[in-house]
């Protein structure tokens, strides 16, 4: 019985294949870790803030310090970013490269607007007598919510990275990759965020 043999490009192109499904991987599980640890640190800033929460040396409370419509309205350009990301995961499933690169734009927008929503909140406390200086409980506030918003300005830039790679590259299988661990960090800050809100403000206020 004859045997096919195999010759040395096609033994080249599926070592090749195995390689990269191996680096894909090997990403993948880097980012899931990596993902991971960041719940750890939010674990922890989420425990501290726990036991400060009362903690105000006499100062302003949640009560006298934030507004809830304001939140609301950081809240939700946070989740509409969510929305238009999804949006174009879907484009990028499509294979609609200019579509991909129109939502990630939109979602840099909505995530940018949320950023100085939340820097003009941190300003407007500070000049108020406000700041993390003044009790325990500003303290734990200003750095769980500020390692957010930090989060926040990285993925912001992670997301003018990919456009611009998009635009130059096209939806390569690196970039399609590259995008869904994007896609992972930033819903994941999402949930970050609606802990916050309900943890910091809404439980506070009410």
């Amino acid at each position: 019985m004859a045997h096919a043999a195999t010759t040395p490009h096609a033994q080249g192109h599926e070592h090749g294949h195995d390689h990269g499904h191996s680096d894909n991987t090997k990403t993948t599980l880097g980012f899931w870790i990596y993902l991971m640890s960041d719940c750890l640190i939010f674990a922890t800033l989420f425990a501290t803030f726990g036991v400060l929460a009362n903690a105000t040396a006499g100062g302003p409370g949640a009560k006298e310090l934030f507004e809830l419509p304001y939140v609301l309205g950081e809240t939700l350009l946070l989740l509409a970013s969510s929305v238009t990301f999804g949006m174009a995961m879907l484009n990028l499933h499509a294979g609609k490269r200019a579509q991909v690169i129109v939502w990630l734009a939109i979602t840099f927008a909505f995530g940018a607007g949320f950023v100085g929503m939340e820097v003009n909140e941190f300003a407007k406390l500070v000049a108020d007598g406000a700041g993390p200086h003044t009790s325990a409980y500003l303290s734990a506030y200003f750095t769980l919510v500020g390692t957010h918003g930090l989060h926040v300005t990285a993925g912001l830039l992670w997301i003018a990275i990919m456009m611009h790679q998009t635009f130059k590259f096209g939806l390569t299988d690196t970039i399609q990759r590259r995008l869904a661990c994007l896609s992972l960090f930033w819903h994941f800050l999402d949930l970050v965020w609606i802990c916050v809100f309900t943890f910091v403000y809404l439980r506070g206020v009410l």
